[in-house]
């Protein structure tokens, strides 16, 4: 098939892209650390954001849109904001092409089109939002505000990687305002929950739900709460980030309220955001040598159905058969597909669909017919049975959700043999070589130690779990006093 995928074992890295290609999610673009995102990649981020809407909308969050340009001033009116990003800024200064003169059929920047000001592409919205609800919010009856947007953001990242780390990515960014710090840490805490749920139920995978130290933490935040994810690789995957801004931005963006004691007060903030690169999570978390494994949840596709048959007349009734399961999973919200083409042979069928993750295949020939069964694979443990068409509906239902459990399951397994207890630096950096995966280890709560443990291993601080335990050590790498574990991992 020309579809060979290296192993994880031989090269994970080259694993991960060759599955992400190869499965047919994504491809390079043109343009430098773009990609384009395929449409069976597109079902899947698709299946994900949809589920995910919901959850907002049930916790009483609407959905806006605001520009993709910010004005640079903006940017700037949050200075630790401003810094945090501005090595990754796409910056547009004219706005107008023209012919070259000295270069037949060629264009060149007008150098009468310069902008009066610079307008960033956005790599987070919080200026050009807070600089919109400066208009909006007079009167504590005007909070909270709570208003999430579905949308692209451009960080040019110089090394990139499919999903894990783009240029450009899709995502969505809650943003919102009230009238306590209270009630601003409740939500950024509501919905680290959101996410946790999200991942943990419809993506299969678990999480460890934590706060980032401050080096760690988004540039203009006050805290930022996180959920970490470990891969096949033993490397950490930040899978959602949840943060309470104090009031920075609406001292920047001078975002007042009246509240209900008649006094102007500062408004308190939140953001939190969620992105492609989960897919490249999913892709790392489940998926094995032969390709993809997609959580039946969130999967573009559940069921499909292969025909083996010979002649006109097999296939007519065989197609017969299919079209009565198809309707009757269908009616259980399942989605499935007839793959009836006659331009690949079933063989060639089995391996495409093994490729690409579809929770269940059936195959059905004239004997199964004569025998009133179909053959059902499993895809995440590769098993084959006969199974009576009878009750074949309920049957797949519940074999979804079997799959389903059994990812969460497997993945929870390699999770926790992966968090090691270490207490001394040879420990940390022998484990960290041989085992990899969450170190849970003291440190002494200083960015010069993180630093330095940065440079000598690569691995960071990934988050100070929530329900971590005050317990009394030494750090790890620097022998001062400690009062509890955090969690050091590599990272994508």
């Amino acid at each position: 098939m020309g579809k060979e995928l290296t192993s994880r074992s031989t090269d994970y890295a080259q694993w991960y892209n060759d599955l992400v290609l190869k499965g047919g999610l994504a491809d390079y673009s043109a343009v430098r650390g773009c990609m384009v995102i395929k449409p069976y990649g597109f079902a899947l981020w698709e299946n994900m954001r949809d589920q995910l809407d919901r959850m907002f909308k049930d916790t009483g969050h609407v959905n806006a849109y605001f520009p993709l340009f910010v004005p640079r001033s903006f940017l700037e009116k949050e200075e630790g904001h401003a810094e945090g990003f501005a090595k990754e800024c796409a910056v547009v200064t004219h706005y107008r092409l023209k012919n070259d003169p000295n270069k037949k059929g060629a264009l060149m920047v007008d150098p009468d089109s310069k902008l009066e000001e610079e307008l960033v592409i956005r790599p987070t919205s919080e200026a050009i939002i807070w600089n919109a609800y400066r208009d909006w919010i007079q009167s504590y009856r005007d909070l909270p505000l709570l208003i999430n947007q579905w949308a692209n953001v451009v960080r040019w990242e110089m090394r990139t990687r499919l999903f894990l780390r783009t240029a450009e990515f899709l995502w969505q960014e809650g943003h919102t305002a009230h009238a306590t710090s209270e009630e601003a840490i409740a939500e950024t805490e509501k919905m680290l929950g959101v996410y946790a749920d999200f991942v943990e139920n419809w993506m299969a995978l678990p999480v460890i739900k934590g706060v980032k130290t401050a080096n760690e933490r988004f540039a203009g935040a006050v805290e930022t709460y996180c959920i970490e994810a470990l891969m096949q690789d033993g490397k950490a995957l930040q899978a959602g980030t949840s943060h309470f801004l104090g009031q920075n931005f609406a001292k920047a963006f001078d975002v007042k309220f009246l509240s209900k004691s008649n006094q102007q007060e500062y408004v308190w903030a939140t953001s939190w955001g969620m992105s492609t690169r989960l897919i490249g999570a999913l892709v790392m978390a489940h998926s094995d040598d032969e390709g993809l494994v997609m959580p039946p949840k969130i999967a573009p596709l559940q069921v499909v159905i292969v025909p083996i048959y010979r002649g006109d007349a097999e296939k007519g009734l065989i197609d017969n058969k299919v079209a009565e399961i198809v309707k009757q999973l269908k009616e259980l919200n399942i989605s499935v597909k007839y793959d009836d083409s006659d331009n690949q042979r079933p063989g060639w069928k089995f391996a495409e669909y093994e490729l690409k993750g579809v929770p269940v295949r059936m195959a059905i020939g004239p004997k199964d017919l004569a025998n009133n069964v179909v053959e059902i694979a499993r895809r995440d443990t590769k098993t084959k049975e006969s199974v009576s068409m009878e009750g074949i509906s309920f049957y797949v239902k519940t074999l979804l959700d079997e799959i389903q459990l059994n990812l969460y399951t497997r993945a929870k397994a390699y999770r926790d043999s992966h968090i090691t207890s270490v207490d001394t630096w040879e420990d940390f950096k022998k484990v960290l070589v041989e085992k990899g995966g969450f170190l849970s280890a003291h440190w002494d709560g200083t960015g010069e130690t993180e630093d330095r443990i940065k440079e000598e291993t690569k691995a960071t601080i990934r988050c100070i779990p929530l329900d971590s335990l005050e317990e009394s050590g030494v750090c790890v790498f620097s022998g001062k006093p400690s009062r509890r574990r955090v969690l050091f991992a590599q990272a994508y």
